[in-house]
C-alpha cells in the first residue's frame, strides 16, 4: 500500500499537467468558402501575414497586412485592437497563417480563424 500511493500520486500529478500547456494555442482552420461567407456577412479582420511585395503583388480586398515575422504584441494590438475581434488569417499557401494564428492565439486572440493560401483563393483579389 505504501508503495501504491506514491505512484497513483504521481499519476494523477501527470494527468493535471497535461491539460494547460501554453503552446496548445487554439484558432479554428476554415475553408476558404467559410471565410468568404464570414468576409460577406460579418464584421471580420482580413489578415494577410505575407511580406510587403507579395501583398503589393495582390491581396484580398479590405485586407491589413501584418507579416508573420514582425507578429509581437505591439504590432498585432495595432492592426487588431480588440483581442476578441474575429479575425481570418492567410497567406501564399498556409504554412504562414498557420504560424501566425498561432501565435495571435498564444498573445491572447480568442477568434482566430485560419484559411490557408491566397494561391488557391477562388475569390476577387486587388
Amino acid at each position: 500500500m505504501k508503495r501504491i500511493f506514491p505512484l497513483l500520486l504521481t499519476f494523477l500529478l501527470l494527468l493535471t499537467g497535461c491539460g494547460g500547456s501554453g503552446s496548445d494555442s487554439s484558432y479554428q482552420q476554415i475553408t476558404q468558402e467559410e471565410a468568404k461567407e464570414m468576409m460577406d456577412t460579418e464584421e471580420v479582420i482580413i489578415l494577410d501575414v505575407r511580406e510587403q511585395d507579395e501583398y503589393d503583388s495582390g491581396h484580398i480586398p479590405g485586407a491589413v497586412l501584418l507579416p508573420v515575422g514582425t507578429i509581437d504584441g505591439d504590432t498585432a494590438a495595432a492592426a487588431i485592437p480588440e483581442k476578441d475581434s474575429k479575425v481570418l488569417v492567410y497567406c501564399r499557401s498556409g504554412n504562414r497563417s498557420k504560424t501566425a494564428s498561432s501565435t495571435l492565439a498564444e498573445l491572447g486572440y480568442t477568434n482566430i480563424y485560419e484559411f490557408g493560401g491566397i494561391n488557391t483563393w477562388p475569390y476577387e483579389t486587388e
